[in-house]
């Protein structure tokens, strides 16, 4: 229960985030060019992941060293796409309460009815049906932040204590939650669902992306975002993460268990998150965060401002990348029904192919068509 100090306290600390908003022209305006770079090579990773996922090579299993990378540039991906996601709706959830205009109805609506739209586009283009790996209904990245967006209201009210403490309830809920989260189960059950109490309980605890305990990250983000003059409280959450991390392995190494899965009977797993996942993916997120920043929190450049620049207009449009490239992958589920698995090198060639093709393709919209994206829909919208 809050203390009348904690919504003083409340009250104080959101004004002080809108003035930052507008004091510092990298909130506001100009785009930071670290954080589309971190958000081009998540978008990347998980076109890599999913595009292994369609077209695996024969004679891969998921033991195989190959089937880890891929799996571990997934499992890295999704934390920090949704991470900086929660950063950029906490941040255009400042903005909007210190418009003129606090139509957050509008607002909220627009983002909710976009995300879920693309969501539903996203599984029947990868529908189960005709070999992909959804059903129309099943929730996913997008229904998540669909919930953040409906929630941001609430969240730029809370003070860095409360978001915190909410960010640690989610680590620990899997705990929590238990076997409710479906641990034992296969694929196929954790996407279908049955009514709509099912559909509910994919959405908030047990389907791929819940809000129990994928909200973490959404948290994560906007007290990275509040915490960006703070460096000294980053590292300090980047030392702790490091420790517990390294205890995880010996942890693993002393019970003689796998250390990492996509889904099974490991110590971080993927399907459904663990807190070891959550806290080990949320240090990797603000690790490299750091890395990339370099000084342009402080109004210097990005630490690879000129290397990575090609990377940036990906950022832009991650949204329109993420629904699009699983039209492509639907397509090829679609063509690759009872056919044979490619053989390694031709497999790794088409993953590889897809997913750096984006990288021109982006940089040609942006200079061409910058307008036709979802990104400038809802910004149309608002």
């Amino acid at each position: 229960m809050l203390k009348k100090s904690d919504i003083n306290y409340i009250s104080k600390s959101t004004q002080h985030k809108l003035e930052r908003v507008y004091l510092h022209r990298e909130h506001v305006g100009n785009r930071l060019r670290h954080v589309d770079q971190m958000k081009a090579v998540a978008v990347l990773c998980m076109v890599e992941v999913h595009t292994a996922a369609i077209i695996p090579p024969e004679g891969i299993t998921v033991g195989h060293p190959a089937a880890f990378i891929a799996a571990a540039f997934g499992g890295m991906a999704a934390p920090m796409f949704i991470t900086l996601s929660g950063w950029g709706i906490y941040k255009s959830g400042l903005r909007k309460n210190n418009a003129k205009d606090k139509n957050w109805t509008k607002w909220i609506l627009s983002r909710v009815c976009l995300l879920f739209i693309c969501q539903i586009i996203v599984n029947i283009a990868l529908n189960m049906d005709r070999g992909g790996r959804f059903y129309w209904q099943t929730p996913g990245v997008l229904t998540l932040l669909a919930i953040a967006s409906l929630l941001t209201p609430i969240i730029i009210m809370m003070s860095n204590r409360i978001r915190t403490y909410m960010m640690l309830i989610m680590i620990v809920s899997p705990l929590l939650i238990g076997e409710y989260s479906g641990l034992e189960w296969s694929w196929s059950h954790r996407v279908d669902s049955q009514g709509v109490y099912e559909w509910i309980e994919r959405l908030l605890w047990n389907g791929t992306y819940p809000a129990t305990p994928w909200l973490g990250y959404i948290f994560l983000g906007s007290l990275i975002f509040d915490f960006q003059d703070k460096p000294e409280t980053r590292d300090n959450v980047i030392k702790i993460g490091l420790v517990i991390t390294v205890f995880s392995i010996f942890i693993a190494i002393i019970q003689k268990k796998a250390w990492a899965l996509t889904s099974g009977n490991a110590l971080l797993t993927f399907f459904p998150a663990s807190s070891f996942f959550l806290v080990v993916s949320g240090t990797v997120v603000v690790l490299i965060m750091k890395i990339l920043e370099g000084d342009e929190i402080s109004g210097g450049k990005a630490k690879f401002s000129e290397r990575l620049s090609s990377l940036e207009a990906v950022g832009r449009i991650t949204l329109t990348i993420y629904v699009v490239h699983f039209i492509i992958l639907g397509i090829a589920a679609l063509l690759l029904i009872d056919k044979p698995r490619f053989g390694l090198f031709t497999a790794f060639s088409i993953t590889i192919i897809h997913t750096l093709l984006w990288i021109p393709l982006a940089n040609w919209h942006q200079k061409n068509i910058p307008n036709i994206s979802f990104e400038n829909l809802l910004r149309k919208i608002n």
